[in-house]
């Protein structure tokens, strides 16, 4: 297992690398955002001044060691519009894409597992053809649609949740979280629905026909011919089971929710680092850019080695196979 991990880190050490470069050199490939930030009648000289103090006259190939010998020291470069350290404002706007993608990622996992149990253990009933039907509409509904149809009907129709922002947030640990109040949980209900659809049509899927194909076991049967009850059954017997490629996949869509809640963010004005992406990316601000696409990859990988953790812990045949 140890062996495993280090060859597992190392990759992930390799993946980083690559991923930097190609981000790094296919943002630079868009525009010069020197053209942005002077003022209109600047001359060329001002320009030139401009562009060497913020290093845009180097070729492409110096502006990336310049930032992958900063990145080694933790510095990622400084905003161009803001005039901050780019991971600054990266982290100043996490905690509300963390809160936002968690509170996505609760609700696809208390919805989606217990309604594709039900569903796996009642194949071609009515909460079979429901549960199913339900899951096709939350994959194929597109999430700005979504997002945009439940603030016309619960905010602006039946006026029950804020339409957009944050609101109200209550320090925990020196971090602002809104979930604590039940005010910032007003705000945070209609984003975290829209962002969670999806997950949840896919977690409901997978969790029936995880329990379809688990339930025609011999051990399950065994289990019901010894009169064990349906509760039981369900979390003794099929949940560990079922779990395995659930946890696997919720912990990749965990990345998948940071780094896609841009579209939502910007929907509900929610203050996060998608919204902050979709600003830089207008203004060209390229460390910011740079900066959310390290970090983000940086999530993914730290989630996907968690990921393979939990995968060792919970079925012994991968512990076995890497002793």
């Amino acid at each position: 297992m140890f062996e495993m991990l280090i060859k597992r880190s190392l990759q992930s050490v390799l993946v980083i690398f690559i991923m930097s470069l190609l981000a790094f050199v296919g943002i630079n490939l868009v525009g010069n955002p020197i053209y942005l930030l002077v003022a209109p009648n600047a001359s060329p000289a001002e320009i030139a001044e401009a562009s060497h103090a913020l290093g845009l006259d180097l070729p492409v190939y110096a502006q990336y060691w310049r930032f992958l010998v900063n990145a080694l020291h933790g510095d990622l470069g400084n905003s161009f519009v803001f005039n901050q350290p780019a991971i600054s404002l990266i982290f100043e706007r996490m905690p509300a894409t963390l809160e936002l993608a968690g509170a996505a990622l609760v609700l696809s996992f208390l919805i989606g597992v217990p309604l594709g149990m039900w569903a796996g253990l009642r194949p071609g009933s009515k909460v079979h053809k429901l549960a199913m039907g339900f899951s096709i509409l939350g994959v194929t509904i597109p999430s700005f649609w979504l997002g945009l149809i439940l603030i016309l009907v619960f905010a602006v129709n039946l006026g029950w949740f804020p339409s957009g922002g944050r609101g109200p947030t209550t320090s925990l640990l020196g971090i602002q979280i809104s979930f604590l109040n039940l005010d910032g949980l007003r705000y945070l209900v209609l984003p975290a629905a829209t962002l969670a659809l999806h997950n949840i049509a896919l977690v409901m899927r997978m969790t029936e026909a995880g329990t379809r194909e688990v339930a025609l076991q011999e051990y399950v049967k065994f289990a019901r011919a010894k009169g064990v009850g349906a509760v039981r059954l369900m979390l003794r017997h099929v949940a560990p089971n079922v779990m395995i490629p659930i946890v696997t996949v919720m912990g990749l869509e965990f990345g998948q929710l940071i780094a896609f809640s841009l579209i939502t963010e910007t929907i509900f004005a929610w203050p996060g680092m998608g919204k902050l992406i979709v600003d830089s990316v207008l203004q060209l601000d390229r460390p910011v850019v740079v900066a959310y696409l390290m970090v983000v990859l940086v999530i993914f990988v730290l989630i996907n080695f968690v990921v393979d953790i939990l995968y060792l812990i919970l079925d012994p045949r991968l512990r076995a196979k890497s002793t």
